[in-house]
């Protein structure tokens, strides 16, 4: 079952699929709309109690029901010194250390941090990183770790495969293949690079500050020099998809406890800086 998924997205034009899903979960035909939010609520039992909007019918376009803001107490961030929150809500796909410029994906696949980013980084060799698979009913927006400064930014076109459990197991490199925004920051703690990585139907992977329309039509290296709080908005994707999270060596401490299969929030503490 799991190799004819697999055959299926090889084969189906997924960029086109993908545009036109964007198309739809943008419209504001009330119609279009209500349909589109109830079938995705009765699919995936979405709850909204922790929503800045608590009622379906209240947003104006499937896209504003899917990246829908929080209430301000649904995700405290932890406050103590030194930690690191995380960045997303989503389900932890793999864990662990950058080992001879190489990263796990899953069931003992490795691949290339290089190949990931686009560019060598010999400065996370022996650093810790961290993967957070987005599920549909999770919240879709992502937020700053700790208190950073973003330097720059890599915008890679590429596959829109889906990244859920069965095709991360099955298609080598997937993160390297598909789509993704690569961003990267100064912290107190040492650097850090933040990955949004496109799929399936993902419209848009969007930032709070300016970078170029998804999907990405070629590389795109842009410098920034914007700060945020631990915290804080980055970013969020229009249709789920995953993070990527790097450290350098011997300056994060990922908390022990965080392991594949393990459910995480915004916010919440995954670990401290030296």
């Amino acid at each position: 079952m799991t190799s004819l998924f697999i055959f299926f997205q090889k084969l189906i034009p997924k960029h086109l699929i993908s545009r036109i899903a964007g198309k739809l979960a943008d419209s504001k035909s009330p119609i279009i709309r209500m349909i589109l939010i109830r079938i995705f609520q009765k699919i995936y039992s979405v709850s909204l109690k922790d929503a800045l909007v608590k009622n379906s019918d209240d947003y104006d376009s499937f896209n504003a029901f899917f990246t829908r803001a929080l209430s301000p107490t649904a995700r405290p961030i932890c406050a103590e010194e030194n930690t690191i929150v995380c960045p997303a809500d989503g389900t932890i796909s793999e864990t662990g250390t950058i080992y001879e410029g190489a990263l796990l994906q899953a069931k003992g696949q490795k691949y290339s941090l290089a190949s990931l980013l686009g560019e060598d980084s010999p400065q996370f060799e022996g650093g810790s990183f961290l993967t957070i698979y987005l599920a549909p009913n999770n919240y879709h927006r992502v937020h700053a770790p700790l208190a950073c400064t973003l330097t720059r930014t890599t915008a890679i076109p590429g596959q829109l495969f889906s990244v859920n459990a069965r095709t991360e197991s099955a298609i080598p490199s997937i993160f390297s293949r598909n789509e993704r925004l690569i961003c990267h920051f100064d912290t107190d703690h040492g650097r850090m690079t933040l990955i949004m990585v496109g799929a399936l139907l993902v419209g848009r992977i969007e930032t709070v500050w300016s970078t170029p329309g998804s999907p990405f039509q070629k590389v795109q290296r842009e410098n920034h020099n914007e700060s945020f709080e631990k915290g804080a908005e980055l970013g969020r994707f229009l249709l789920g998809s995953t993070v990527i999270l790097c450290h350098q060596a011997q300056r994060i401490s990922l908390d022990l406890d965080l392991r594949a299969g393990t459910s995480v929030q915004v916010g919440k503490k995954i670990g401290l800086g030296s």
